[in-house]
């Protein structure tokens, strides 16, 4: 385990955060580029020796803190068979979920037993791992896999996914065991939280968001108390109310558009993670110091105690492409600067 990640959770005061990046271990990294070049994504992710060594890449490269189960939040909807490939356009389902196609949605027993590479590789990853770094694991938010499902993608205004709401009854009724139970699995295989992505959450209104989305993540939080933590890609501080900031979070994450100094009072428990605009990686050197410095200097001002629980990482995850240098840089600029 890793002093300063399990610091976090703790929120103990502490000069230097622990850094870790969603999609650290990805397409910008050339060392997954060569586990690539002679392996599919989906052995990469389901064989878990390919996995381990994905996700060990980055952290002996980059020095990250933690490490990540290396997996794919869409793979419930194939457990469930929907059925799913990776292509060069992306992943495509087999086929969208509608009133007419939701009784094809298969077993959950049996998805269940589908999921288990996820905690073999979570087994495979720790076993590889350097024992003063933490391994935490994932899983999508249900309703960003419902938008998967009826959409084919997440992108555009989401429209199909709220016209057919009452569709998301019926598919939790076969997606929350399914969800709770993999959760499960990666944490007997040894992970030590689970991060809920809801990366579509973004996409609706705050209003929506407490109605349809919220009871259904805190169902998960009272499952697994102080083991679930919760990003949401687009969403506010306004649309975490009390009942939501109530729940027995491991901590939340926050994209770039919110000011992250100001989420510590939003979040008041477990970790508070982010938030840099991973976008921001691409600049020329000189102007990405700038920014670098610039997205540090409102925590230098916090004291140690206000800032008690950050996660330093991005807004979102490492974009394709992304140069290595600049990776590294943040890594060693946060902790030179705030180590001081």
């Amino acid at each position: 385990m890793n002093t300063l990640f399990q610091n976090a959770l703790k929120r103990t005061p502490q000069a230097v955060p622990p850094i870790w990046f969603m999609r650290q271990a990805g397409r910008y990294h050339k060392h997954y580029q060569a586990l690539r070049a002679q392996n599919s994504f989906e052995d990469l992710c389901k064989k878990p020796e390919l996995a381990a060594q994905v996700a060990l890449g980055p952290v002996e490269e980059f020095d990250f803190d933690v490490s990540i189960l290396f997996s794919d939040i869409l793979f419930p909807l194939e457990a469930l068979g929907m059925g799913l490939q990776y292509t060069d356009h992306g992943p495509q389902l087999g086929f969208r979920l509608d009133s007419q196609s939701a009784s094809r949605l298969g077993d959950v027993d049996k998805a269940v037993k589908f999921m288990h590479f996820q905690k073999e590789a979570v087994l495979a990853t720790r076993a590889v791992l350097p024992s003063n770094k933490s391994l935490i694991g994932f899983v999508g938010g249900l309703w960003t896999l419902f938008v998967y499902a009826v959409e084919g993608s997440h992108a555009g205004s989401l429209i199909q996914s709220k016209a057919q709401i009452h569709l998301f009854k019926t598919f939790l009724e076969k997606m929350y065991p399914l969800i709770k139970e993999n959760i499960r699995l990666q944490l007997e295989g040894g992970v030590e939280i689970v991060m809920i992505f809801d990366t579509a959450a973004g996409e609706v209104s705050p209003a929506f968001f407490q109605e349809w989305i919220q009871p259904v993540i805190a169902r998960l939080a009272q499952e697994y108390p102080g083991k679930i933590g919760y990003y949401s890609k687009g969403t506010q501080p306004v649309f975490f109310n009390k009942e939501f900031t109530s729940l027995p979070w491991a901590g939340q994450g926050f994209d770039h558009r919110c000011f992250l100094p100001e989420c510590f009072t939003v979040q008041n428990k477990g970790f508070v993670q982010g938030n840099f605009d991973q976008g921001l990686l691409f600049m020329e050197e000189s102007d990405f110091k700038k920014a670098l410095q610039t997205f540090i200097a409102p925590f230098k001002d916090m004291s140690l105690e206000q800032r008690a629980g950050w996660v330093c990482g991005l807004g979102h995850g490492v974009l394709p492409k992304t140069p290595e240098k600049h990776v590294k840089m943040f890594v060693d600029t946060v902790r030179k600067e705030l180590s001081r």
